[in-house]
Parts: C-alpha cells; sequence; structure tokens
C-alpha cells in the first residue's frame, strides 16, 4: 500500500458507516484507540495496515476502520472505547499506551482486543499470562519498562562521572511509570547512581524538565520509551542538544533520526506483527489462542558524531556491544 493511499484511507476512515441493529454488516470494523495523536502516529499505523495487508486484508476492500485518538490525553480514552463498543466494531486495536489496552479490556469481554504495550501484559493485568492469554484480548509487548535499567547502566558506563543522572517520565500513563521508576531505582542503587527524577505529560513539560535538569548540573538522562516521548523523539534531540546533556531513549531507531544512544526493538516489525494478529483475528481466530508475542532482538545504536560533539569518548565495551554505530 503507498502512504499518499494509506493516508488519504485514513483521513475517510472515520466516517464509515455502521449499519444498524438486525442488518447485514458489508465488512467488519476495526476499532482503533491510541492515546496519541493522528499526525504522531501515522506511520506506525501504516505498518499496521502492512500487517492486516500480509494477511490479506485491506481497507474498504474487506474491512472498514474506525479511529479514535486521545491526542495525548489519556483521561479521554474511556469515552472513546465506549464509543467503539457502541458502535459494535468487529476488533478493537488498543495502540500503543497500556492506558489504551486497560480502557478496552474494562470495556468489553466480548469484542476481540488486541493490544501493543510496553509493559508486561501480566504484571498490568491485561492478560493472565503470555502463553496462555485467555479471555478476548491479547497483543504484542515491546518491553522498553524492562530496559530502563539497562538504559541507566549504558548512561553511566558512557558517563560515569555522571551524578545525577535525569530520568524522564510521563505520569500521566500512571502504570507504566510507576514500574519504570520502581525498576530504575533499584538499579540506581546498585550502580551507586543519584536519580533525578523528571515528570513531564506535555510538550511544555518536556521543555521545563530540561530546564529543571539543567539546573540541578544532571550529567546524564535516561528517557522512558513512553508513547508521547517516542512521538516528541524530534523535540527532546533538539533539547538533548541545546543543553549539552547525553542522551539515551528507550526503543530502537533513533540513532539515526539525531539521538546519541538507543536501546530498544524494532518498531516498525512490532506494529506490523500488532497488524498480522488483527488479520488472524478477523478471519477466526480466538485472541486466547494467540500467546503475546516479546521482542526476540534488543538492539544498541550509537551516534558518534553526537558523542564527538558533547566530547565524550565512547567506550570501547560499548562499541563492542552496539548493533548500530553512526560515524
Amino acid at each position: 500500500m503507498r502512504r499518499r493511499e494509506f493516508i488519504a484511507g485514513l483521513g475517510s476512515a472515520a466516517a464509515c458507516p455502521v449499519v444498524a441493529r438486525g442488518q447485514q454488516r458489508a465488512l467488519p470494523i476495526i476499532g482503533v484507540l491510541c492515546g496519541a495523536t493522528f499526525e504522531s502516529m501515522n506511520t506506525l499505523l501504516a505498518w499496521v495496515y502492512q500487517g492486516l495487508a500480509d494477511e490479506s486484508y485491506t481497507e474498504n476492500q474487506n474491512f472498514a476502520v474506525q479511529l479514535r485518538w486521545a491526542d495525548d490525553k489519556y483521561d479521554r480514552l474511556p469515552v472513546l472505547v465506549a464509543d467503539l463498543v457502541r458502535l459494535r466494531v468487529d476488533l478493537i486495536i488498543a495502540l500503543g499506551t497500556t492506558p489504551g489496552a486497560l480502557a478496552a479490556k474494562s470495556a468489553t469481554q466480548t469484542i476481540p482486543i488486541v493490544f501493543l504495550v510496553g509493559t508486561d501484559p501480566v504484571e498490568v493485568g491485561l492478560v493472565s499470562s503470555l502463553a496462555r492469554p485467555g479471555g478476548n484480548i491479547t497483543g504484542i509487548t515491546v518491553i522498553v519498562v524492562e530496559l530502563m535499567a539497562k538504559c541507566l547502566s549504558l548512561v553511566h558506563e558512557l558517563v560515569p562521572t555522571a551524578n545525577p543522572v535525569a530520568v524522564l517520565l510521563n505520569p500521566a500513563n500512571r502504570t507504566q511509570s510507576e514500574i519504570e521508576l520502581r525498576d530504575v531505582q533499584a538499579a540506581a542503587r546498585m550502580l551507586g547512581v543519584r536519580l533525578l527524577i523528571l515528570n513531564a505529560s506535555t510538550p511544555d513539560e518536556i521543555e521545563r524538565a530540561f530546564a529543571t535538569l539543567t539546573s540541578a548540573r544532571a550529567g546524564g538522562l535516561v528517557v522512558s520509551g513512553e508513547l508521547l516521548f517516542l512521538n516528541r523523539r524530534d523535540q527532546l534531540f533538539a533539547l538533548a542538544a541545546r543543553h549539552g546533556v547525553p542522551a539515551i531513549y528507550t526503543g530502537g531507531g533513533a540513532v539515526a533520526a539525531g539521538a546519541l544512544m538507543s536501546y530498544g526493538t524494532n518498531f516498525s516489525e512490532d506494529y506490523r506483527q500488532l497488524g498480522t494478529y488483527a488479520g488472524r483475528i478477523l478471519k477466526g481466530t480466538k485472541p486466547a489462542d494467540l500467546p503475546v508475542r516479546r521482542p526476540t532482538k534488543v538492539g544498541l545504536g550509537i551516534n558518534l558524531k553526537i558523542a564527538k560533539a558533547l566530547g565524550i569518548e565512547v567506550p570501547t565495551s560499548i562499541l563492542l556491544f552496539a548493533d548500530e554505530v553512526i560515524e
């Protein structure tokens, strides 16, 4: 599917007809629930469509879409998913946030749900187990929460004198941020590093967080892999450069775009797999029979140009561990 056609299709998708009760529906309807904005997610959503295409599903040919965007206001998610349930969609895709997946699970026990989250779905109560999720829900975890401790150790290895090290969290995603805080605090105690916890839920709060970081003379920064920060990476890269702070981003694919370091999975493949699961469910597979998928590969990226600009000599240990090096 070409990108222009994809975006044009999304523009009309929210207006697709929903038949009255008792009438036969022409096409199955997928409800997409996302905590972010369309502008920030259209590239990743295109990978969901590619996964659906892998299962022989094409929009307006054999499925229709109802899109619901919370525009970074997570408190809107329960209302948005309730609307999808009211419309009797055939499948709900909870895209990218734990609050969205939890809201979907609370809203229906009958409509199939497929999610993509950064937390452990068992720990947060989405499924009973990864192998046997049970009920009407399954999906993908990109394990960004589990990577926070490793990201802190990488910053410490890169800049051993950094103390404190700042950690940027989104308190609007309370479930994820509380787990991230717990894990990164445990890692900091083992490393003997003081932490500066910064909270931001809006672009303006991200700006203020960097001002606080500078005032506290933090020598490094770990950025949560939460969806807001994934979608505000250009802003984060620019602020890190302006304030001269070495930062690592939880999630893959950032160094080519301007990050010093990133550690995580291939998000495009994760979202494609989300679409594949959606297609299999539309064909009749029960969510309970699809195990929750975890990434099989986690990669480290390092940008030596940015390291040089910051006056940092990257240790050989990091270079040997890296999967992607920008020179």
